[in-house]
């Protein structure tokens, strides 16, 4: 079968990775002159199942209207005369509630774990390089309040299969002595043995040079216009390449993995996928002093930031991002954001970076309001969806990938999932501990 990916971030190039190895002939289109030049080309780093916890849950609301205004938040809504926009928030303040919060974190565990030992399969089997750090991730808290209430997330994920350890300030500085410059300030931490970190746009580039050599065709600088859906299914796709010649891109299946994109060009389709662009930044520089550094990857509850340590043939770097700024398709750099990040590291890790040689980023995350990605069937049988990925969609890419390969083979997904478009089923995978049933959802 001939699949045609729309995108080649990390969903995208994972999809095509995972269909070559099922036998299919597969096709990539991006409008970008590289792959991953985009949402994927500067994230945060970390495989993170441990980071499950999604925005939308019952302390949300009051934070998001403690943070109104406030250029420096980490979740910031610009009000905007959008309706998507507005849709999207009253689905999001749906969310927010204890019953949908547990099942939108056992979603999200079971994709993780599978992904992240998907990932792991995937890295000893092909021998991929991509600045790895297999020393965990540990969240600290500055807070007794919101440590305390990472108490119940934290018991559910592990009832999930998800290792993640209620930890003392003490034991954290053990694990990371980079925190002894804050111990007085911490509450406490959790650590998860299992995640990891790395370079998603250096694996990305790796994994796209597997996808070539088991021959993947990859279209870059296409600009993609228009989906057409002829009898039914989608007949083809139009798009301009880098010359402005127009092409038209028939497969027998299709992909749609361009993240924030991904909704504009379904609606046309009569497909409302329930996608908004959450801006997020990252900050990366060059490491300083090696000994203030940190080694082990790190999630900053109060300011809701990711550290990432990156050390290959790129140098020795800082990868710190977070932030959401939701914004509609608005990608400019706010330096007071860019600013609030570099110095809350100096505040964490004083003389560790070079903040003269800091690089800014920003990328648009396709956010749905659970959090949990949309993967599967669309109604058009055709047409799958691989989309909606958020903050994750480095930690969820690979099982993401395999398992929308399997379902366009007419193979059953090995993950206990809510997939859209398919009846719910129960997987028999050893890192899913979890025992309760997930519904699937029509888009």
């Amino acid at each position: 079968m001939h699949v045609v990916i729309l995108g080649s971030g990390l969903l995208g190039v994972s999809s095509a990775y995972y269909l070559t190895q099922l036998g299919h002939q597969v096709t990539v289109v991006d409008r970008q002159a590289t792959p991953a030049a985009e949402t994927s080309f500067a994230n945060g780093g970390q495989i993170s199942v441990s980071h499950a916890e999604p925005w939308a849950n019952p302390s949300a609301p009051l934070k998001v209207l403690k943070w109104l205004g406030q250029e420096d938040a980490p979740l910031l809504f610009r009000v905007r005369a959008d309706m998507r926009q507005w849709l999207w928030g009253l689905q999001f303040l749906r969310e927010c509630t204890p019953a949908r919060t547990r099942h939108n974190i056992e979603q999200i565990v079971r994709l993780g774990t599978y992904s992240r030992e998907t990932l792991q399969q995937l890295r000893s089997s092909t021998g991929l390089n991509y600045d790895q750090r297999t020393q965990g991730i540990l969240h600290f808290y500055t807070s007794q309040q919101e440590f305390d209430s990472a108490i119940a997330p934290t018991e559910q994920m592990r009832e999930l299969g998800c290792a993640r350890q209620m930890i003392s300030a003490d034991e954290a500085v053990r694990l990371e002595p980079a925190l002894a410059h804050i111990r007085a300030q911490l509450a406490g931490a959790t650590y998860t043995a299992e995640d990891e970190s790395g370079d998603a746009n250096r694996f990305a580039r790796e994994l796209v040079k597997l996808c070539e050599a088991a021959g993947v065709q990859f279209l870059m600088s296409h600009t993609i216009t228009a989906l057409r859906e002829v009898g039914g299914q989608l007949d083809h796709v139009e798009a301009t390449d880098s010359e402005g010649r127009f092409q038209r891109i028939k497969a027998d299946a299709y992909v749609l993995s361009m993240g924030s994109l991904s909704p504009l060009y379904a609606a046309p389709l009569g497909i409302h996928l329930p996608i908004y662009p959450a801006k997020g930044y990252s900050v990366t520089m060059p490491v300083k002093d090696a000994s203030k550094a940190h080694q082990v990857s790190l999630t900053d509850d109060e300011f809701k930031l990711v550290f990432s340590r990156l050390t290959g043939p790129g140098g020795d770097r800082l990868r710190i991002a977070g932030t959401a700024e939701l914004n509609g398709y608005d990608r400019d750099l706010n330096r007071v954001r860019c600013e609030a990040i570099v110095k809350r590291v100096e505040a964490l890790f004083p003389g560790a970076g070079d903040t003269e040689q800091a690089s800014f980023w920003t990328g648009l995350r396709p956010a749905t309001p659970s959090n949990v990605p949309i993967i599967g069937k669309s109604k058009l049988p055709n047409l799958f969806l691989n989309t909606g990925h958020g903050t994750l969609g480095w930690t969820h890419a690979c099982g993401s990938g395999k398992s929308i390969a399997r379902i366009i083979s007419g193979l059953k997904p090995e993950v206990d999932f809510a997939f859209t478009g398919m009846q719910a089923h129960r997987a028999s995978l050893t890192a899913t501990a979890s025992t309760t049933k997930a519904h699937g959802s029509q888009s």
